[in-house]
């Protein structure tokens, strides 16, 4: 299964919609969001989405509550917290922002995980820990790399690639 991911959007809307595109021209049945969408006004730009996303908060998601709600007037949109656990075609996947170093540092040197999915630095990186994947797909924003991205992970290889939006 191809899955999406994405992190730190921060309120950019275009390149939200130029993100939605992309994953929709791509043959995912899930995306993963690992936080910092900023103000709640963006999560309505995802129901273009033609694929389910999960998400998590990220440590700039300021009004939670009024996120909450507006991931809930969405069909095939979920909020899960600060982090989450799926399991996709038997990979066992960690979804979290990052944003708490110790935390981060733990699941992926843990290897309990086949896939650890995280933002929060803003900057594109996949690499394996033993086996298993991490992958930051960077910033949908671009607004600290200068490069807006996100990533292509695929479930049945254990690879992730980086996409340039």
């Amino acid at each position: 299964m191809l899955v999406g991911l994405m992190a730190d959007t921060h309120d950019c809307l275009p390149m939200v919609e130029k993100a939605v595109k992309k994953l929709n021209e791509e043959p995912v049945t899930l995306v993963l969001h690992a936080g910092d969408y900023v103000a709640p006004f963006v999560i309505p730009r995802f129901k273009e989405l033609k694929a389910e996303l999960v998400g998590v908060f990220g440590n700039n998601d300021g009004d939670r509550e009024f996120l909450k709600k507006r991931f809930g007037e969405c069909n095939d949109l979920e909020i899960r917290g600060d982090f989450a656990e799926l399991v996709v075609e038997d990979a066992k996947i960690a979804l979290l922002h990052g944003s708490e170093e110790e935390l981060l540092k733990s699941l992926i040197n843990g290897e309990c995980f086949d896939v650890v999915v995280h933002g929060h630095t803003h900057k594109a990186d996949v690499y394996l820990k033993g086996e298993t994947l991490v992958v930051n797909p960077g910033e949908v924003c671009g607004y600290l790399s200068g490069k807006s991205t996100i990533a292509l992970l695929d479930t049945v290889k254990r690879e992730a690639k980086i996409v340039e939006l």
